[in-house]
């Protein structure tokens, strides 16, 4: 029998489902990674993210080459070219990991069907969370709305059923040569200098380190931006260079092994995966999210104001935390989650703004950019989502920044124009006086700006708004 994998968000030889089930079947296996036309077209995603890609899409040609199979890419609309490689290759069945996005499930669907149309076989899998949205319910078998009692239900699950680890496919009989891919200049978007880089191999030995000792202090250190007390895995996840439910079975090794002190850092990074899946579970559940705010509500009133929009996205709002974190952005594609959830709280509660349009921007951005978190993360701080931020809790970013970056190291680094302003001012550099800005060598308005807002102004404005929203009559 000859099969074919479809390979999307899954770019790895471990612990890979439609793979692992295609070289255990078939005689012959074509493994396949259809560039997506329409969304290249799109610009939905940036360079970063379609650098990372790349990166990813070699390493995983050369690891099949290793075990005697040699990737093949294709470009345009992904069903057509779906059809048209198992029409042209006479393949008989077709493997895929499974995708939770609106558009991915509708464009699976209609693939399905028409391989059927022509007798060819089918055989999806999970792949992309540990368990799926009809695997973990309410008592009612309604889809969960609240982490709280997801969470509870996924460890319930997971002691009963915790899903495998699937050995890599052996080497095949000889090497082949591993593709060629296109590069980011071939797909329309323009080259960067990476500053992550992507691959199964990388994303292995990053978590090799990260569970070396890291994650024993990673309920601390990864509030703090200036350190690197993080994975930096969220990317490796989106595009399936490890798997999370692999990456859940090592970090409890590594628990069992190195004993309770180490039981805070272990259980707060997976909780962060189950977060994870958690936001794959509601955009399952709920697809709407994608578009629109989960909680329905009166409009919200955001107003428009392209330059505060250009202020914030260039990191010049006058508020170094947030500068810094979205100049890293620009820069390198990622940011620590602390820093997102200021700097989207910023957005929202201190400008005004919609969240959809700070969440269009990321998604442009981010190395790791997924719908699911993303929207996810956005819809929280926004106070519209499931389990949403309480309106009237709100990021104060010169306190978040004394607490978690107390010397101005992180905004040093993103903010060169304040490199020589001392710690007393770091935070807030509108406060110094003139001959202070002399002697440090930033004038503010002119190398770094006077802040868009007053904070404390656009709060008491934001919780006005809200108290309007609920009572009308107020």
């Amino acid at each position: 029998m000859r099969g074919l994998v479809w390979f999307r968000r899954d770019l790895r030889v471990h612990d890979q489902p439609a793979l692992s089930a295609a070289c255990a079947e078939c005689d012959e296996m074509i493994p396949l990674f259809i560039f997506d036309e329409p969304l290249l077209r799109s610009k939905e995603y940036g360079s970063a993210g379609v650098q990372f890609m790349l990166d990813c899409l070699d390493d995983l040609a050369q690891s099949l080459a290793g075990r005697g199979l040699s990737l093949r890419w294709r470009r345009g609309e992904p069903v057509e070219e779906l059809l048209r490689a198992a029409r042209e290759w006479r393949i008989d069945t077709v493997y895929w990991n499974r995708d939770y996005e609106p558009a991915a499930t509708q464009r699976d669907a209609a693939a399905a069907q028409a391989l059927l149309r022509r007798g060819i076989r089918v055989m999806s899998f999970k792949d992309h969370v540990a368990f799926e949205t009809g695997e973990i319910s309410s008592s009612t078998g309604t889809p969960l709305q609240r982490f709280s009692a997801y969470r509870a239900r996924w460890w319930a699950q997971w002691r009963v059923s915790a899903p495998p680890v699937l050995a890599p496919p052996p080497p095949g009989g000889g090497k082949a040569s591993p593709v060629e891919c296109p590069s980011a200049s071939d797909l329309g978007y323009e080259p960067i200098r990476r500053s992550m880089p992507g691959g199964e191999s990388e994303a292995r030995r990053r978590l090799r380190w990260f569970l070396n000792e890291p994650i024993r202090d990673y309920a601390a250190a990864r509030n703090c931006p200036a350190a690197d007390g993080t994975s930096r895995l969220s990317a490796h996840f989106r595009y399936g260079t490890v798997s999370s439910r692999s990456a859940v079975h090592v970090a409890l090794a590594t628990l069992g092994r190195q004993g309770q002190t180490w039981k805070t850092g272990v259980q707060t990074w997976i909780d962060e995966l189950i977060w994870r899946d958690f936001f794959q579970h509601i955009l399952a559940a709920f697809p709407r999210v994608a578009t629109g705010p989960f909680r329905p509500a009166p409009p919200a009133p955001y107003r428009t104001d392209d330059r505060l929009l250009t202020a914030w996205s260039q990191g010049r709002t006058g508020f170094p935390l947030v500068d810094a974190g979205m100049r890293q952005l620009r820069q390198t594609g990622w940011m620590p989650n602390r820093v997102r959830m200021v700097a989207a709280s910023f957005l929202v509660k201190d400008l005004g703004l919609d969240w959809r349009a700070g969440e269009r921007y990321f998604m442009e951005q981010l190395l790791d950019a997924d719908l699911a978190a993303n929207n996810g993360n956005w819809q929280w701080c926004a106070s519209t989502g499931t389990d949403a931020m309480p309106g009237y809790r709100i990021f104060n970013p010169s306190l978040q920044a004394r607490k978690f970056d107390p010397d101005g190291t992180y905004i040093r680094r993103f903010l060169p124009e304040l490199a020589s302003v001392p710690a007393r001012f770091v935070h807030a550099p509108e406060r110094m006086g003139v001959e202070e800005q002399d002697r440090y060598g930033c004038r503010i308005g002119r190398d770094y700006p006077y802040p868009v807002v007053d904070h404390e102004d656009a709060k008491r404005q934001y919780l006005a708004g809200q108290r309007r929203r609920e009572d009308p009559h107020v």
